[in-house]
């Protein structure tokens, strides 16, 4: 299986271009994005991501739950997934409205990577 990652530097020009005027820039200052995503590499040498809903999907939890950011971690989340399946040659019409919840139940630990994956692939159809 052959699939395209992220970098840290994409995932911060992701958070960039999500955040809107007045909201606060940057990493948070005791944070590491690349330890976080450490964490999609570690689930990759481990044989836990089997396709790409599971990569996108993986990515999306530790954006969300890493709290890298000082601003944007929900939106660069969602970004985050909806480039890494792109990446992939996966395209999803998203409602914005469900596609916010989902994110907002996995930044608070209601739903894990798991549900989200089973989620993605329903919604590529």
């Amino acid at each position: 299986m052959s699939l395209i990652l992220l970098t840290p530097e994409l995932i911060e020009a992701i958070h960039d271009r999500v955040l809107n005027a007045g909201e606060l820039t940057g990493l948070a200052k005791d944070k590491s994005l690349s330890g976080a995503l450490a964490r999609v590499d570690h689930r990759l040498a481990y044989g836990l991501i089997s396709d790409v809903y599971d990569l996108a999907a993986a990515y999306a939890m530790t954006v969300a739950t890493g709290h890298c950011f000082n601003d944007g971690n929900k939106r660069t989340a969602h970004q985050s997934m909806d480039i890494c399946l792109d990446l992939n040659g996966i395209q999803i019409l998203w409602q914005a409205k469900e596609v916010g919840q989902m994110i907002i139940m996995l930044a608070q630990g209601q739903i894990d990577d798991s549900d989200l994956a089973d989620w993605l692939r329903s919604k590529s159809g």
